[in-house]
């Protein structure tokens, strides 16, 4: 695999009003600047840190998942993955990981083995899981929009729609928890493992709700008006939304700042390196990162 060294590829981040300034200032890092670790990718996808800091991401289409290690190294971890998606840590080190290739849910354990967590829902192919969140008692929800693929070997859509579903720490249920949202894709979740973030990506939307302990979402709220690929929640609150760049919006749903990125698609993003100070952006051919005032929150 070709990577490359650490390249400045922006100069000047942001031209901003000045009364935007200081929110700027508050979480991105004096001076800082997006940084291309590596490129040469088909399309980047589904960045996730471990306890120590290291961050794993899908090249989806070339059907592996990469690792950056805190040294600043890269190197493929696993291939193949399932054509794994979005990704997401939980608390035992296991990455949970959306395999598009059977529409499955995995659980990949630190030397690359997996374990099938999910592959139905009521006797039906899934549309294709797409992102994943563990909440702290470790059940987890995962959006499932359908993106038909050149390499599937199934027949139509068997979903009456598009929805976002809940599997029990124990593995045991899957439920459905959201049936009115158009394309869900982006999701995140609070490190209280109270509030959860669902962009409907199909409406440019984002939605909030309040977690049940049973794994059911209640209060929907409309968060803001832009969907998302992927998200991230940095220790501020802030929510940090992809698509064109980086959108991040306070916790009250008000826009802060576009980070722009200098690729076509911005798809997700998270926090990692030693401290969680650094945002990775995972950005079509490539992955960046920005140094940051603020840390990530949790669960990334």
């Amino acid at each position: 695999m070709k990577t490359t060294l650490p390249l400045l590829i922006v100069a000047s981040l942001f031209t901003l009003c000045s009364d935007s300034l200081a929110a700027v200032s508050a979480i991105i890092a004096p001076g800082a600047k997006v940084e291309k670790l590596g490129g040469d990718y088909a399309f980047t996808e589904g960045p996730a840190a471990d306890a120590e800091g290291n961050v794993y991401f899908t090249d989806q289409p070339n059907d592996r998942i990469v690792k950056w290690s805190i040294d600043g190294k890269l190197s493929d971890f696993m291939k193949p993955c399932g054509r794994s998606n979005g990704l997401c840590f939980d608390a035992k080190g296991n990455l949970i990981a959306c395999a598009d290739e059977k529409n499955e849910l995995w659980s990949i354990s630190p030397d690359g083995k997996h374990t099938v967590l999910v592959k139905e829902y009521n006797g039906k192919l899934l549309n294709g899981p797409n992102d994943v969140w563990v909440r702290p008692d470790g059940g987890m929800y995962f959006t499932d929009p359908f993106y038909k693929r050149d390499y599937w070997k199934r027949g139509p859509k068997e979903q009456d729609g598009e929805h976002v579903y809940y599997l029990s720490a124990d593995y045991k249920t899957l439920r459905r928890v959201t049936t009115d949202l158009r394309q869900p894709n982006g999701i995140i979740g609070t490190p209280d493992g109270k509030i959860l973030y669902i962009a409907d990506i199909g409406a440019s939307k984002t939605y909030s709700y309040e977690i049940q302990a049973d794994g059911s979402l209640g209060n929907k709220k409309l968060f803001c008006s832009m969907g998302s690929d992927g998200m991230t929640i940095d220790d501020q609150g802030n929510v940090y939304l992809t698509g064109r760049g980086v959108t991040v919006f306070d916790k009250g749903g008000q826009k802060i700042v576009n980070i722009p990125v200098p690729e076509g698609w911005t798809a997700n993003v998270c926090f990692g390196g030693k401290d969680r100070q650094t945002l990775f952006i995972t950005a079509s051919k490539g992955v960046y990162a920005v140094r940051m005032n603020v840390k990530g929150a949790g669960s990334q």
